[in-house]
């Protein structure tokens, strides 16, 4: 197999491997090769691979692999890396549009800080003892108040696979609130199938359902995750939560040959 330049990425803790894969040799039927080289111990390790590639009309097409190595829904701190990485290969800019699997995202850079809009979200299903929203990957969210020693494999696991959600599964959000503006945030996903040190569509699915639970009192909230912090805001009107952005550092960390 002929060498491939890749690119190591992190956003608040959630890695990933990125290519430039504007020439389509990545073989991306190949999930097994995908899952290997997401593998922290026979691999580079990562929390997903991104490839980037042209796109007709706009400035880039965004894949994006679970560890797993099957092509995932949204992911919001991986859409926040490759447009660092788009930026750093001179791609872009300081601003992008680009196509994902959800659709399409703008996306603004300020030094390491990258602003990624995200989906509009007119829906938010409210249960007993948690919420349900899509923000580009579907989330569970519900509140626990010790998190420190919160058991989130297990816990996680069991509600990922549960019902409703059985084999689809549902990545799940765990959350203390620590002021009316501010919230602490752990959250299993599934295809990592475990904690991830941060998840950006979740953080922004955490922002919208604590606004739409009158426990965030702004529509500027502050998320803290175990990789740092991360900010959301968003308009609402009429139950519609829109011009969401999904804002935080994105971390070049090192690249190689495969």
């Amino acid at each position: 197999m002929k060498a491939q330049e890749f690119y190591k990425y992190q956003g608040t803790g959630n890695d990933f491997i990125l290519i430039d894969n504007r020439d389509l040799k990545f073989d991306k039927a190949n999930t097994a090769y995908v899952k290997e080289l997401c593998d922290r111990r026979f691999g580079i390790g990562a929390d997903g691979l991104i490839l980037l590639e042209n796109h007709t009309d706009l400035d880039f097409k965004m894949v994006y692999y679970n560890s797993d190595g099957n092509e995932s829904s949204m992911c919001g701190n991986g859409g926040r890396c490759i447009v660092a990485f788009a930026k750093k290969i001179g791609a872009i800019n300081d601003h992008a549009v680009f196509e994902a699997i959800d659709g399409v995202h703008r996306a603004k850079v300020a030094g390491n800080v990258i602003r990624l809009q995200m989906q509009d979200v007119n829906h938010v299903k409210d249960f007993e003892d948690h919420v349900f929203l899509n923000t580009g990957s579907p989330h569970h969210v519900q509140f626990e108040s010790n998190l420190d020693d919160f058991d989130i494999q297990t816990k996680g696991a069991t509600i990922r696979y549960g019902e409703p959600y059985n084999a689809e599964g549902c990545n799940v959000n765990f959350v203390k609130k620590l002021n009316d503006q501010e919230f602490r945030v752990r959250t299993y996903e599934r295809g990592v199938e475990g904690e991830t040190l941060s998840c950006g569509t979740g953080v922004t699915a955490v922002a919208i359902a604590m606004h739409f639970l009158k426990e965030a009192t702004e529509t500027s909230v502050a998320l803290q995750v175990e990789g740092g912090k991360l900010t959301v805001t968003f308009d609402y009107n009429d139950g519609k939560y829109s011009n969401v952005w999904l804002i935080g550092p994105a971390t070049f960390v090192y690249k190689g040959m495969i």
